[in-house]
């Protein structure tokens, strides 16, 4: 039945809601942040579609416009918005009171209108600027949103009108269209969707924006910050975007230009502050191209008076900050900056107690680059031609940045704890997976310390059925390994014994029915919860756990995994050695040395989580192994990395740290 609906104007104050509107039961649909574009539309445009309403008990129901009605409640009751009061009369379509079909009415109004296509949004957008001379700032005013966002949907509507037509046609989608509104010029956007297009290619976002990348360097991208004062005083030409970090240098040779000079001024004062021979600029470094230079470190000094009472300074603070990482209420975010604190100082207090040979400085220079977003130096560098045997590819330690030779890695006590309460852990998982060997350990204690001397064969182990308490300073980010080994253990065990409703002795008797098997389950299991914080034993003073430890736990790394929790604990020098000398990474330690603490962390965190395919079996053999040496099995001998066959491939070691 065909319905009509009389004009009228009702007074904001004499709207309620209306039991059949469709969205009564979704309140949410009127929350403040939901209409806050439509109030503020209304209080610029006004009410642009009347109400549909039904009288309701003297007021008028709405029965469709229920998110209008919300917004203009909000602006009555808005001081500070002009023109809306409880007695502003409102233009409404009016319901007879006797039509049966109010929920059709209600449901028909929300389903039947489209959202409006995103292309027509985002042209709208451009022609409120373009024609009727609206400013983003109007423009955001008048649907309640800001600035940005504005500016965001008129730099898509601004695009040539070619590649929206074929968004339009679906010959390439919305994300691919969006993609050319990287470049502001819309005749570069065009050169670039023909040249694209030209052979029927399927185009995508990113292909889009790699082509426009050829074609000048946005203002927001690094290297663009970073020369765009030099290229705007040589007159270099900026196209301009809405939005000022899209703006883009086109002349791209410009900017090499200039950053190349950047880098070139920055390795030349590195040059004359050291002593070296000669300096270099490239923007990005190649280690293949590198490959066959060689690199000198610093050596070993006595610093002069004023470079001693720094030294002593730095030791007496270095001192205070151990001490203070040893606060186990520690917040991580506290305890990070306290490590990057000592790891500046401790590079601020090498630099005195050491320096370039004569020699060493007449045949090396420093090579400056673009890395992560900054220059980056590397220092030592010795040209192919001017190789000798003692500054050849070398192992020694990496440059000033990294560790140097007598820069030996040590443990803080707090540190120490946590590692034996990780190693204790390990070892209880170890246990829990050889339950026959365990109950025979567990059997043997008890026998031995009731039959002998009564002394006990040792005290690596409670069993006197009082679970050990384990504390550690960072549990909550220690590698999981042993905890699901330990947990899988127990899920596997039948309690169907321990009944607390039964008896002990009842229990008993169940016990003893169990088969040999799950008896050794349950008291392997029992028995590893009892394992105290521990290192390596030493076969002198405790044969027994050594060479049972030997024998369940030949390799720690079974049951744990170094991870960033570790990593996040040690000096960035200690890490740098251990990849150089311990993993047989010395390529990577040299390319590591100039990064952050936390991407040295990042990087030896991926590094075993997942050994890189580009290892060779050495140094893979070498990630295998590794943990701190008094973690693993006592008698068990490191593996050596030894000298790296193929260096890992740049990128590899770019993208993991």
């Amino acid at each position: 039945m065909t319905q009509s609906f009389k004009p009228t104007t009702v007074a904001i104050g004499d709207l309620v809601a209306h039991p059949a509107n469709v969205r009564t039961n979704s309140p949410e649909t009127y929350a403040s942040e939901n209409i806050a574009h439509l109030k503020a539309s209304i209080a610029v445009l006004g009410l642009l579609q009347p109400l549909l309403v039904q009288k309701i008990d003297g007021k008028f129901g709405v029965l469709a416009g229920g998110r209008r009605h919300a917004a203009l409640l909000e602006l009555a009751a808005d001081k500070a918005a002009k023109g809306f009061t409880n007695s502003t009369k409102i233009d409404c379509r009016l319901v007879s009171e006797d039509c049966d079909v109010t929920t059709a009415l209600s449901l028909a109004e929300n389903i039947t209108q489209a959202p409006m296509n995103a292309i027509d949004e985002f042209e709208a957008f451009a022609r409120m600027m373009e024609v009727d001379g609206q400013t983003p700032e109007t423009i955001a005013k008048t649907f309640g949103t800001t600035v940005a966002a504005v500016k965001g949907r008129l730099r898509y509507g601004l695009i040539h009108p070619d590649i929206r037509a074929a968004a339009r046609a679906k010959s390439i989608t919305l994300d691919t269209m969006k993609a050319f509104a990287d470049h502001p010029s819309q005749e570069v956007q065009r050169e670039v969707f023909e040249a694209l297009t030209k052979e029927d290619n399927h185009v995508q976002a990113y292909t889009v924006r790699n082509a426009l990348k050829s074609r000048g360097v946005q203002v927001s991208d690094d290297i663009g910050a970073f020369v765009r004062k030099d290229y705007e005083a040589r007159g270099g030409a900026i196209a301009a975007d809405l939005l000022d970090e899209h703006s883009v240098l086109e002349d791209s040779a410009l900017v090499e230009t200039i950053l190349l000079e950047k880098l070139a001024a920055a390795a030349e004062e590195a040059r004359a502050e050291i002593g070296f021979a000669w300096a270099d600029a490239v923007i990005q470094y190649d280690y293949a191209a590198m490959a066959d230079y060689g690199r000198v470190y610093p050596g070993p000094v006595e610093p002069d008076e004023k470079g001693s009472r720094r030294v002593d300074e730095i030791t007496a603070e270095l001192e205070k900050l151990e001490h203070e990482m040893e606060n186990e209420e520690l917040e991580d975010e506290a305890y990070n900056e306290l490590y990057e604190r000592v790891d500046a100082l401790e590079a601020e207090a090498r630099d005195p107690r050491e320096a370039y040979s004569t020699e060493d400085l007449a045949s090396s220079g420093v090579i400056a680059s673009w890395s992560h977003g900054k220059i980056s130096l590397h220092v030592g560098m010795v040209r192919p031609e001017d190789k000798t045997e003692r500054s050849g590819k070398g192992t020694g330690a990496p440059s000033d940045k990294g560790a140097a030779d007598g820069d030996e890695i040590t443990y803080p006590a707090s540190l120490t704890e946590d590692l034996k309460t990780e190693r204790a852990m390990a070892l209880g998982a170890a246990m829990a997976k050889h339950p026959e060997a365990t109950l025979d350990l567990t059997l043997f204690k008890l026998v031995t310390d009731v039959l002998t001397s009564g002394l006990g064969v040792t005290q690596a182990i409670k069993v006197d059925a009082r679970q050990e308490y384990r504390t550690h300073a960072k549990m909550d980010e220690i590698d999981g390994t042993s905890l699901e080994q330990v947990a899988a253990a127990h899920d596997a065990l039948n309690l169907s014994w321990a009944d607390d409703a039964k008896s002990p002795a009842d229990q008993f008797a169940l016990f003893r029915a169990l088969d040999a098997g799950e008896k050794a389950k349950l008291v392997a299991y029992a028995t590893a919860a009892t394992t105290q914080s521990c290192f390596a034993r030493d076969r002198q003073r405790d044969s027994l756990m050594h060479d049972f430890e030997v024998e369940i736990m030949p390799d720690i790394r079974a049951h744990w995994t170094p991870n960033a929790a570790l990593f996040n604990r040690f000096k960035k020098a200690w890490l740098l050695k251990i990849l150089g000398e311990e993993l047989g990474l010395a390529q990577e330690a040299v390319t590591l040395a100039s990064s952050t603490k936390k991407q040295v962390v990042e990087f030896c965190e991926k590094l075993f989580a997942e050994p890189f395919a580009t290892l060779t079996e050495a140094q893979r053999a070498a990630v295998a192994a590794w943990c701190p040496p008094m973690m693993q099995t006592a008698g068990v001998e490191p593996v050596d990395a030894g000298e790296s066959e193929t260096p890992v491939d740049a990128t590899g070691v770019a993208k993991a740290a």
